[in-house]
């Protein structure tokens, strides 16, 4: 390799080894063969084991599972796209780190990457690597097992990366790095992410466009954007098949619009289900002191603590050891939280100082996108910009948890910082007026700390969402808020004092005390000490646990194993956990519960509308011929065998037309689901040439069972109605008599009809999504369109460069 090439590459390659030395110094166990403990992984392994055995048997994808709730697409489950030829870009991006030292990695890099594109010196761009990575948000989102959005974020800097280059006169090359980037941010597949990132992006857009009519460079914006533009269409493309049928899935999930009047007429979520994750202003405080709010809803406390002392007075010391493992500190707005959204002390003091030291589209972008993002957080708390967003804003009621809007502002606050210290090294700036922003910026920041250390209680009530169950113990309260005051004065001076070790280092520099390596290689270690020990209180080695701990979740009960002696096809309902919020159920059984953010809207409206009211006869249509009960003496899962389940299919004596939606589910109310069927009337004319009454000789039944393939064998000596207990899902669901498509309806709200002529017939149901099938043509067409744009773009690059 050439010498000169080699050198280049070094100080690139000594970041790499020191991200993933820091990966593995922080999930240290996985050296050990130790797992991480993340509960949406659980419940996404549960969600997804039909669907992986299928593919591992078959080598196929079966696009739909059974598993959970009667039946889903499998689109937002698990779904590999073949076609989408980025997830090997992707891969490569991960090094082949196991999860989830991956995506922390992944942070580091992105990051970095964007400050070198910035021309950033890249001791800065790691210590603002570590910045962005070690945000406790995004170690709370790792121990939470949001995967996918921990990936999107690792992503978020790269989209930013291409974007910037395109409009600093690297228009083609930053074109394609930003095509190759969304394109793999949207692979990430977390929708809400990629939004929040389209959003930052118009923003940027538009302080761009500004500065462009400023300086009379309108034409080279023009170009960039349109180069842009045809850069986001192109990283679309390797994608459409998972988007297209996200889109075709959402209008009939909960993200769509239902047809019950009693519903307000609406295409997205409902505005206060929406906002049940908001934040309060004042918990934005964390971004600067960590313990602000109580750090988690189940925090540990010492010994030493007001709380222990009142409980050991007051109901002994051993429910007073129990209760401090996991007091609920936490005083915010949000009905829970796993942990504080903490930017770090240095990393906010060093973004107040950027805004003395930035110019231009940049430093205003930074300001405008971080401000609007943490007021959007606010939610329910702003109702007045929120509203104005959620109604008016495409796409923006779509989606729930505001809080996670603080995504962005976790991002634009460690680029500003290292940005503005980028400059404040520069020698671009006389010392004195560096001197004199380093002590705006610790007045301000050290300022806000020193108030809240002496007078939290000024603007502090500490009153948590937990009280209200503790109210009759006024004592247990009062140490409780002394507590969280105590949390917040302790934190507020720990902040104090890393802002100071920072605030010294910079004036030390200033001051010719500290050569300009050692600053840059001191301020990253601060950095890292700062955001490492408040993240270790959320995720640490004690959230690990060993293989055969991790399997334990999936040991079947006794309940399960008997359940499991029986081989037909029908499902289950656990009573034993919360059955419509738990997917555990579903790594055993067909489940008529489970786990998810976006069920279908017509089988939520049937949990609500029947199944919560314990309606058996709509469980009797489910096939549900097992409950798991818990025992009321042993408190152990027991099963409860329903003889009076209707099987896989059936034959109706009657049916009943009625107008809408509304009237479809009253109906359910009353009756007798293997005698009577509720039909919509929009699907009255299906059942010309049949007449109420049943052969009483009649037979259906289920001979042959895939999740995206049943066949069935009919035998009736009249035409007759057949009620399949399988979810009916319009957009790919198809029904084949004798090997000929036939026309499908929906009856009971939610299950499948077909009219059988008389005579013996063999019936199937394929599921074959032609969203699917089209989709991964264009895709593989896509990427590679993507990879020659991008070819292109490089040889373009060296070109100029050698020119």
């Amino acid at each position: 390799m050439d010498q000169s090439l080699m050198k280049r590459l070094q100080p690139h390659i000594i970041a790499l080894l020191i991200f993933v030395a820091l990966t593995f110094a922080y999930f240290s166990p996985l050296l050990s063969g130790k797992e991480l403990s993340q509960h949406d992984i659980t419940q996404w392994l549960g969600m997804s084991k039909e669907i992986a055995d299928f593919r591992d048997t078959t080598g196929e994808e079966a696009l739909w599972t059974n598993s959970m709730f009667g039946g889903m697409p499998a689109y937002q489950i698990s779904v590999k796209y073949a076609a989408n030829l980025l997830q090997y870009v992707n891969d490569a991006l991960w090094l082949g780190l196991p999860s989830p030292a991956n995506l922390l990695f992944l942070g580091m890099l992105g990051f970095y990457l964007l400050l070198i594109t910035l021309r950033t010196d890249y001791r800065l761009a790691i210590a603002g690597a570590i910045a962005y990575a070690f945000c406790s948000y995004f170690l709370v989102v790792i121990m939470a097992g949001h995967n996918s959005k921990a990936h999107a974020m690792g992503l978020f800097p790269l989209v930013i990366a291409g974007v910037l280059m395109a409009y600093r006169n690297r228009m083609l090359f930053g074109a394609a790095i930003t095509s190759v980037a969304l394109g793999l941010q949207i692979y990430a597949n977390h929708l809400q992410i990629t939004y929040y990132l389209a959003i930052t992006i118009l923003i940027l857009i538009l302080c761009e466009a500004i500065e462009a009519v400023r300086k009379k460079t309108v034409p080279n914006f023009i170009k960039a954007s349109v180069v842009l533009g045809f850069a986001a269409m192109l990283s679309v493309v390797p994608n459409i098949t998972n988007l297209l049928a996200t889109y075709e899935y959402g209008e009939y999930s909960t993200r769509g619009q239902s047809e019950l009047k009693s519903k307000p007429a609406s295409t997205g979520l409902d505005i206060d289900y929406a906002l049940s994750y908001s934040n309060g202003k004042l918990e934005t405080m964390t971004l600067l002191i960590p313990g602000f709010s109580g750090n988690s809803s189940s925090a540990e406390l010492s010994t030493s603590s007001e709380t222990y002392k009142a409980l050991q007075q007051n109901a002994g010391d051993q429910q007073a050891r129990q209760f401090i493992k996991s007091a609920p500190l936490y005083w915010g707005k949000l009905f829970s939280t796993q942990g504080a959204v903490y930017n770090g002390a240095i990393v906010v003091f060093l973004f107040v100082l950027s805004l003395f030291l930035l110019r231009g589209a940049v430093r205003w972008w930074l300001i405008a996108a971080t401000a609007l993002f943490i007021m959007l957080s606010w939610g329910k708390n702003f109702m007045g910009l929120t509203e104005f967003f959620f109604n008016h804003f495409p796409g923006y009621n779509k989606f729930r948890a505001v809080s996670m809007m603080l995504v962005v502002a976790s991002f634009c606050i460690p680029l500003g910082a290292i940005m503005g210290l980028n400059e404040f090294f520069s020698g671009k700036l006389k010392k004195e007026a560096l001197m004199g922003y380093l002590k705006k910026a610790f007045y301000i920041t050290g300022g806000t700390c020193a108030f809240f250390m002496l007078l939290p209680g000024l603007v502090c009530d500490f009153i948590g969402p937990a009280d209200e169950q503790l109210a009759q113990y006024d004592w247990l309260l009062t140490a409780l808020r002394a507590d969280r005051e105590s949390l917040v004065r302790m934190d507020a001076f720990r902040s104090l004092f890393f802002i100071l070790l920072s605030a010294g280092l910079l004036w030390a520099w200033l001051k010719d005390k500290v050569k300009t390596g050692m600053a840059f290689s001191l301020l990253a270690l601060f950095i890292l000490a700062d955001l490492w020990m408040v993240d270790k209180r959320f995720l640490n080695n004690e959230n690990f646990e060993s293989a055969s701990q991790a399997k334990q979740q999936f040991e079947p009960t006794a309940a399960d194993l008997q359940i499991l002696e029986d081989k037909s096809y029908y499902r289950v309902m656990n009573t034993t956990a919360s059955t419509f919020n738990d997917a555990v159920t579903s790594y055993f059984h067909k489940s008529i519960g489970g786990y998810h953010g976006a069920k279908l809207e017509r089988y939520q409206e049937l949990i609500e509308g029947q199944i919560s009211k314990g309606n058996i006869q709509v469980l009797n249509m489910l096939n549900t011929k097992y409950f798991i009960v818990r025992n009321p003496e042993t408190q152990q899962p027991i099963v409860q065998v329903n003889p009076d389940a209707n099987g896989n299919a059936w034959f109706v004596r009657e049916w009943r037309v009625v107008p809408d939606a509304d009237a479809e589910m009253a109906a359910l109310d009353s009756i007798n689901t293997k005698d009577v069927a509720i039909v919509d009337q929009r699907f009255a004319g299906e059942l010309d040439g049949l007449t109420p009454g049943r052969d009483s000789l009649a037979m259906i039944r289920l001979t042959s069972y895939a999740p995206n393939k049943l066949t069935y064998i009919a035998q009736t000596s009249k035409p007759a109605l057949a009620v399949f207990s399988e979810i009916h899902y319009p957009k790919g669901w198809n029904a084949y008599l004798d090997g000929k498509k036939v026309e499908h309806i929906r009856l009971n709200y939610v299950l499948r009809g077909l009219k059988i002529p008389a005579g013996n017939h063999e019936v199937e149901f394929r599921f074959e999504p032609e969203v699917y099938l089209k989709g991964e043509k264009i895709a593989l067409a896509g990427s590679v369109v993507m990879f020659l744009f991008f070819g292109l773009a490089v040889f373009m690059e060296v070109r100029g460069k050698k020119e």
